[in-house]
């Protein structure tokens, strides 16, 4: 693969839960792609992408937010996001709330952070200055595994393959831990309120799943995902700390408690 023409544009996008909680992880990306040679803007105008509603049938309310995300992002060479289920509510679930034409262009132009620098940059290209040794658990949250087809899901029982691995095994010094199984981690945004018990069941078993890995550290493409396992471990004392794949990357580790 060949190294991407300098001075592309990338157009930022940050959900709303990373840039109200998480400003470490947008600081993470944005270093990150800059570090790569990619002229990256953050437009102001830029809001929700509508998942909230879209994935509870409210999809005349989901349109509005659909259709600013295109106006908002169309012009770019590239849009990325260090968010798996925001990127995937973009690129599968637009389709009918904004004109064709218009989302069949901005389609091919979407990528997950991990999906960015793998597919795009690529991993022989890759410039990561921060060692990290530690052994860490890698969480594949749902949208980023079975929709952007960022790993292959264990219970296919084909040849494992991760784009998330391959990346983060770039960075010195790391130990990538596998869990048991990949399963939901019952966040499901929504599904965390209206079905707490089972969602913070979900959650714990994840949890439980990493630590007999001998894991200290959670990793994941998905700080909506570790939010709420970080939430569960924190009220039930478990030592276990939370980090997004891109501040490993970018070796903004200590800055990162949320």
């Amino acid at each position: 693969m060949h190294r991407p023409e300098r001075g592309k544009r990338v157009g930022l996008f940050i959900p709303c839960y990373i840039d109200d909680f998480y400003p470490n992880v947008a600081l993470s990306t944005l270093e990150l792609l800059e570090a790569h040679g990619f002229d990256v803007e953050y437009p102001e105008r830029q809001r929700c992408c509508g998942q909230p509603f879209l994935n509870n049938g409210m999809h005349r309310e989901g349109a509005d937010f659909a259709r600013h995300f295109v106006e908002t992002f169309e012009s770019y060479d590239y849009v990325v996001a260090p968010a798996g289920s925001c990127i995937a509510t973009a690129r599968y679930r637009y389709e009918g709330l904004v004109e064709a034409d218009r989302l069949a262009a901005l389609t091919p132009k979407l990528f997950e952070l991990c999906e960015f620098l793998h597919d795009v940059v690529g991993v022989e290209n890759l410039q990561l200055k921060h060692p990290f040794p530690q052994r860490v658990g890698l969480h594949n949250s749902c949208h980023a595994l079975r929709e952007l087809k960022l790993g292959t899901p264990s219970e296919l029982n084909l040849p494992h393959f991760s784009k998330i691995k391959a990346i983060l095994s770039r960075v010195e010094g790391i130990t990538i831990v596998d869990p048991a199984r990949d399963e939901c981690c019952g966040f499901g945004g929504t599904f965390s309120l209206q079905e707490s018990a089972v969602s913070a069941m979900m959650g714990r078993d994840r949890i439980a799943d990493h630590r007999q890995q001998g894991v200290e550290i959670m990793t994941g493409v998905d700080r909506s995902c570790l939010m709420h396992m970080e939430g569960l471990a924190r009220r039930d004392g478990t030592p276990i700390r939370f980090l997004h794949v891109a501040e490993i990357l970018a070796g903004r580790t200590e800055e990162s408690d949320g």
